[in-house]
């Protein structure tokens, strides 16, 4: 679809870009916009780029964006984790089963699809899986809320279902910092260690 591109930058070029620029946009994690600077460049294959060593494949959103067309929506049945756009057309519609929700794409800029040490970015691999397991309903954390409109993305231009969507609060540490393994955050079974109930845990995440 001519909709990827090779990509030679690394991260670190790319906040030094963003860190010389004030107001440099920011993708809805908070990390700077990748300024395009590969996009312009020859267009090669993409297996040839990673056998070759090349550091990541990026999506064109704009080119993704004008191929998928206008009315990219998803239906939620969770809290709204965002205020509603100023725009009242573009504000979320509840139809009675569930809220439409605009997607914006846009926000992420050119994310990365794949790198050389991995094959398949989340993004992509979480919206092949869905559709290859008929996966009708995704129940997962508000931070992956935003996300979701690049999923959307996906899911139009692979031509796959659009599942529905709850995306729920997260349980959060004293310093309001989601609970992770990938921080080592203390475990329910050190709790119960440390002779938490049932109902301290409850109280902890507000429940």
């Amino acid at each position: 679809m001519g909709l990827v591109y090779a990509c030679d930058c690394k991260r670190s070029d790319i906040e030094r870009i963003a860190a010389g620029k004030q107001g440099w946009p920011r993708d809805p994690d908070g990390s700077p916009l990748y300024p395009g600077t590969c996009r312009v460049k020859p267009r090669r294959k993409a297996r040839e780029v990673l056998a070759k060593g090349g550091v990541a494949l990026r999506l064109d959103m704009r080119m993704a964006s004008t191929l998928a067309g206008q009315g990219l929506m998803w239906r939620e049945f969770g809290a709204l984790p965002r205020a509603e756009r100023s725009d009242p057309a573009a504000s979320p519609r509840d139809d009675g089963e569930g809220r439409l929700v605009p997607a914006d794409p846009a926000e992420w800029g050119d994310v990365v699809l794949a790198r050389k040490d991995t094959p398949a970015s989340y993004h992509i691999a979480v919206v092949v899986d869905d559709a290859l397991q008929g996966v009708t309903d995704v129940v997962r954390g508000k931070d992956l809320f935003e996300a979701t409109s690049l999923h959307r993305l996906l899911q139009r231009l692979l031509d796959l279902p659009a599942p529905n969507y709850r995306h729920h609060g997260l349980v959060l540490d004293e310093k309001g910092e989601k609970l992770s393994k990938s921080v080592a955050s203390t475990a329910l079974r050190a709790l119960r260690a440390e002779g938490w109930t049932p109902a301290d845990v409850r109280r902890r995440i507000g429940l």
